[in-house]
């Protein structure tokens, strides 16, 4: 897998269709930690118990992704698409990921509406008690 990724046959940069897809796949217990996914479609890919240590996952698809255990600490979702993903939650992604800015979370909401939704600015501070 990781020969793939740093191949670009599973995202491509210029924004064209890549050359394997990843939707649907099922990557349970894949080691990608580090591996640069950025834009890549994951959309319903079964990455349960993945290694997704500090990945670059930011603009991927992983709406209806099955994510339960996968470890993402430090990974980037920057605008990645969460939408229905299962197995995680959003305070699971806030404890983990290295950036969810832009982001789309399981629940459907934008990160950052999220965090107003929760009293928090979007620095972590809770406005809610004084």
């Amino acid at each position: 897998m990781q020969f793939l990724v740093e191949a670009d046959l599973v995202q491509r940069v210029d924004g064209t269709d890549p050359i394997i897809s990843l939707r649907g796949a099922n990557l349970r217990f894949a080691k990608l930690s580090g591996a640069d996914l950025s834009g890549a479609n994951l959309l319903g890919a079964i990455l349960s118990k993945a290694n997704l240590r500090n990945a670059d996952l930011s603009n991927a698809d992983l709406s209806n992704a099955a994510l339960s255990l996968a470890y993402l600490s430090n990974a980037n979702l920057y605008r990645a698409d969460l939408t229905s993903a299962d197995g995680i939650t959003n305070e699971e992604l806030e404890q983990q990921a290295a950036s969810l800015e832009g982001a789309t979370m399981p629940n459907g909401q934008k990160y950052e509406d999220w965090l107003k939704s929760k009293g928090r600015a979007e620095d972590g501070e809770n406005r809610g008690s004084s």
